[in-house]
């Protein structure tokens, strides 16, 4: 087992996935090993795949999405560590996900949330909301993507690897300026204690290894502290933590009283849905999304306050 997961951690970092991808397919790969139990390598196959996939679904109960990851994991798997592909189960196997709404706040019930943070989560989460980012996107921000002069914020390597733009909440301007004035002693003080660059995509480092020391690409809210990259080893300053912000929207959502289920992702839903119920064009919303299909973004019309035409309720006639 040992060997077969060294060799997919290789594969995968070849082939520049993100730390959080190898992480995600290390563990799914471990854990379908682990249910299979001690067997050659050519006594696996898709009956092995079946049987795991069925019990994580029948015994284990796990949403479709985390079947569904786990799966592409296998497909990864055997494809790149086993040499082989999984056949007619590649294109049956995947659990079909119902349509589920998502949960959106009303506008006021984002400024109560928005009022009990402060700080950069604060400023961080505002500008999820303000620009639609996803949680990861505005994390990985980096200093030369955030455009004061046009007032837009370049979203990069987005999820599919698209990059898009989007805008740059007036009401943030000067916040944000904040920031980046302290970024520039931040800077200077990384230089002098002589830290490693921040991480760069792909080859990048590489190619151009004093590129992570340049200013422009510091990460716009970096962590406090300097800590050692996992799979470098180098000591270097890296972005804020995700749980940051998980923690900081659970201590706003609480004191605001909200019952709602709310996470990060949750402003980015508002976000849209507050753009449609605006009268702004979809196809508008789905750019600033980073949506793929159209089809994506239709399904906050849903979630609108006065979805189609408002048809009145049949109790208040």
């Amino acid at each position: 087992m040992a060997v077969w997961l060294e060799t997919l951690k290789r594969s995968v970092r070849l082939n520049q996935y993100s730390i959080r991808t190898e992480q995600t397919y290390l563990e799914a790969v471990k854990r379908f090993l682990v249910f299979t139990g001690p067997v050659p390598a050519a006594e696996l196959g898709e009956a092995q795949v079946k049987r795991y996939l069925e019990y994580l679904a029948v015994e284990r109960n796990v949403s479709a999405s985390t079947q569904n990851q786990a799966f592409s994991a296998l497909l990864y798997f055997f494809k790149k560590v086993l040499g082989r592909e999984l056949g007619n189960l590649s294109e049956t196997a995947r659990a079909k996900r119902g349509r589920k709404l998502p949960e959106v706040l009303s506008r006021e019930e984002v400024r109560k949330v928005l009022a009990f943070t402060e700080g950069t989560p604060g400023l961080m989460l505002r500008l999820v909301y303000g620009a639609g980012l996803r949680l990861m996107e505005c994390i990985r921000l980096r200093v030369k993507e955030v455009d004061f002069e046009r007032s837009v914020i370049f979203v990069r390597d987005g999820k599919g690897g698209k990059d898009r733009v989007v805008m740059l909440p007036e009401s943030l301007r000067e916040a944000l300026r904040g920031q980046r004035e302290r970024l520039d002693e931040l800077w200077r003080q990384d230089r002098a204690a002589e830290l490693d660059g921040v991480w760069l995509p792909g080859a990048m480092e590489v190619k151009s290894p004093n590129l992570g020391k340049e200013l422009g690409w510091q990460w716009f809210f970096p962590a406090k502290g300097a800590s050692v990259d996992p799979r470098s080893g180098k000591k270097r300053r890296h972005h804020v933590h995700d749980n940051t912000l998980h923690k900081a929207v659970k201590v706003a959502v609480e004191r605001a009283g909200i019952t709602k289920t709310v996470s990060c992702h949750t402003l980015r839903h508002s976000f849209a849905t507050h753009l449609l119920e605006a009268g702004t064009d979809i196809r508008t919303v789905q750019d600033l999304l980073g949506h793929s299909s159209v089809e994506t973004t239709q399904i906050y019309t849903h979630v609108m306050q006065k979805p189609g035409i408002g048809v009145q309720s049949p109790l208040d006639a």
